[in-house]
Formats: structure tokens, C-alpha cells, sequence
């Protein structure tokens, strides 16, 4: 993107605006669509086409279930992917909450029911379609489901997080479902308190990934819990997130190899999953505290899928409406997978609201 793009970005997405920007597409599920088949959504293609033989996971499910109970007004298209999803994950939990995590395209699963990182993005897709999805069935299943993972807990604070992601989203439906509050308070405090240094104000030693997630969970149970210290944590957490992966005015975040502190930082292979993190975290910290400068995390979060990025290049395929799995210092890995494309129709979600 031209830096006379940017700015025309940056202009159409003001405060005042609750509309999308002209250069910002609206989210497309034409490429979701082609993912998914009958059983669920195929982890990974080659450019637009998809691999069959990697089969599915309970991870990408549970995130394409994010973005389609996310929709206001969904057509009958998306509220099938819903469905799809929505049935998947249920297949995928056991009868103590946890959930498998991969499937061949056999139909037979390849491990054992776990709490891994799959079970907390499961729980963060079924919390929100117990939200928001706009049919009455889908939000019925999905908190049965939803409640029933919420009793387990893992050792991985990630996948706290996300389960508390979850969570967040069925307290601000519910706010009296003590299975969700207590679950958003233990993801709260599996991510730790933050560092008193200025210089790294984070809870851990080392970036990797997802990370915004991390000060967005602290937020929102700061805020839902009603603690301002927990809150005031989650958002300095996020400020120094969101400034330190700017470069020349540019979105840069943390690569797929992490960022270890004192350490000399990569600039690549950078994933859409760190920017549309930030892009979800941007706009929760300006929905509690109605502050609209937080939308600048977004009109970058949008920019760096549109070519507002350290090599300028676009990260999604116009014709597909995919979106691309990396940015590499030879420019976009072009193949399209469900992680990627999923990221960019998350972030499109909240241009179309947020500045």
C-alpha cells in the first residue's frame, strides 16, 4: 500500500465512523466455504486449493465458529458453516470436556481428547456462539458444550486464555454463569502479573504467539470482575504490545519464532493470527473504556493485510477471498490456508465497525 493509501485508510476509519473504510473489503466466506466440507473446515491448501490429506482440526473449527457466530445479519451460507462447525466440535468433546484435536479426512481421529491449546479456542468458539449466534439452537448446543469444557482447566496458559476468551463472551451475555466467571478468573491468573520494567511489561520472558490475546483476557476479566488493577494491567500490557510492533509507523509483530527479551528480534515469518489478535484486543480495550484511540490498533491490523506492512505487500487474494499464510522476507506465502483466512475475516469484521 502507498503511503497515500494509508493515509486515505487512516482518514476514512475515524473515530466518528462505524462504517467499514472504502479500501477495506468486506469479510468474504467464499474461501471458508471452499474449505469446508460436510464434516468441517480443511486445515490447509496449496494457494486456493485445498489438502485434503491434512485433514481437520478442532483448532480451525472452533476459530471458524468465532468468526461466523460474529456475524449480525448472517445469510443462510454462513449460518451453515455455523452449523458445521458448531456439530464438529461436539463430536470432537468427550464426556469430561475435553475435545480431540485432529481428524483425517478417514473421519477417524488421529489422537486422544486433551485440554491443549485446542481445547481453549474450543471453548473461546462455543462461548461466543452461546453469545451471539442469531439462531436460538446454536446457542442453546453450544453452551451445553461450552459448559462442559469449562470444568476442566489446563497447564497451558495460552490455552486458558483462550477458554477465557470464551468466557468473557458468554459473562457479557450472562453475567451471573459462575462456570464462566470462574474459568475467566483462573485464564486471568494463568497469564500472571504482568513486569514492573517499562522497557517489558509483560508476564513472561519471551513473545510467541497470539499474544495480544493475553492482555486481552486480563482486560476483560479486569473489567467483568470488576478489579481496575487487573484492568489497568491488561491495558498497559497491550499499549506496550501494540507500540513496540510498529516500525516507521508500520504494523511489524512478533514472527512465528517468538522474541526472547535482550534478544535481537526477526522481522519474519510473521502470521495474520498475531495481527488479527491485536486487531480483537484493540477493540475490546475500546469497549471498556470507550476510549476510540484504541482503533488505531485496528486501522493497522487492516493495513498490514491490505500492504501496510514491512514489505509491502498484499496479504490476501482478492479473487479467493483468502487470505495469505505468512509474510516472508520474499513477500507473501501464497498459500491460503483456514488459519490465515480466518484472521482476515476477523479483522475485516471489525473494520466494518471499528476505528
Amino acid at each position: 500500500m502507498t503511503g497515500s493509501a494509508s493515509r486515505a485508510l487512516a482518514l476514512t476509519l475515524s473515530p466518528a465512523s462505524a462504517t467499514a473504510p472504502a479500501l477495506a473489503p468486506a469479510p468474504s466466506f467464499a474461501h471458508l466455504a471452499r474449505l469446508t466440507d460436510d464434516t468441517g473446515l480443511f486445515e490447509h491448501a496449496r494457494h486456493a486449493t485445498v489438502r485434503r490429506e491434512h485433514g481437520y482440526c478442532t483448532d480451525d473449527v472452533a476459530r471458524g465458529l468465532v468468526v461466523t457466530c460474529r456475524e449480525p445479519d448472517p445469510p443462510s451460507r454462513v449460518l451453515r458453516l455455523a452449523e458445521c462447525y458448531l456439530t464438529f466440535l461436539t463430536h470432537a468433546q468427550d464426556g469430561s470436556g475435553a475435545f480431540r484435536n485432529r481428524l483425517g479426512h478417514d473421519r477417524r481421529w488421529t489422537d486422544e481428547p486433551g485440554v491443549g491449546d485446542w481445547w481453549g479456542r474450543a471453548l473461546w468458539g462455543l462461548g461466543t456462539a452461546a453469545a451471539r449466534s442469531r439462531a436460538s439452537w446454536i446457542r442453546d448446543e453450544a453452551l451445553v458444550a461450552f459448559t462442559l469444557g469449562a470444568g476442566r482447566r489446563s497447564p497451558a496458559p495460552r490455552a486458558m486464555v483462550f477458554a477465557g476468551l470464551g468466557a468473557a463472551e458468554v459473562l457479557r451475555r450472562q453475567p451471573d454463569n459462575a462456570a464462566a466467571a470462574d474459568l475467566l478468573r483462573d485464564a486471568a491468573v494463568a497469564v500472571g502479573a504482568p513486569d514492573d520494567s517499562s522497557d517489558w511489561p509483560w508476564p513472561h520472558q519471551r513473545l510467541t504467539y497470539a499474544n495480544a490475546a493475553l492482555a486481552e483476557v486480563v482486560i476483560a476479566a479486569g473489567h467483568l470482575r470488576g478489579d481496575d488493577r487487573l484492568l489497568a494491567d491488561g491495558l498497559r500490557m497491550l499499549a506496550w504490545l501494540r507500540d513496540i510492533q510498529l516500525v516507521d509507523g508500520v504494523l511489524s509483530v512478533i514472527p512465528a519464532e517468538g522474541w526472547q527479551r535482550h534478544a535481537p528480534r526477526a522481522r519474519h515469518d510473521q502470521q495474520p493470527i498475531e495481527v488479527a489478535a491485536l486487531a480483537d484486543a484493540c477493540v475490546t480495550a475500546a469497549v471498556v473504556t470507550g476510549d476510540p484511540s484504541w482503533g488505531t490498533g485496528v486501522r493497522q491490523a487492516v493495513g498490514w493485510f491490505l500492504g501496510d506492512n514491512d514489505g509491502g505487500t498484499t496479504m490476501w487474494d482478492p479473487t479467493t477471498g483468502g487470505g495469505y499464510d505468512g509474510l516472508t522476507p520474499s513477500g507473501a506465502n501464497l498459500n491460503q490456508g483456514a488459519e490465515s483466512t480466518l484472521a482476515l475475516i476477523s479483522t475485516l469484521q471489525h473494520a466494518r465497525r471499528w476505528s
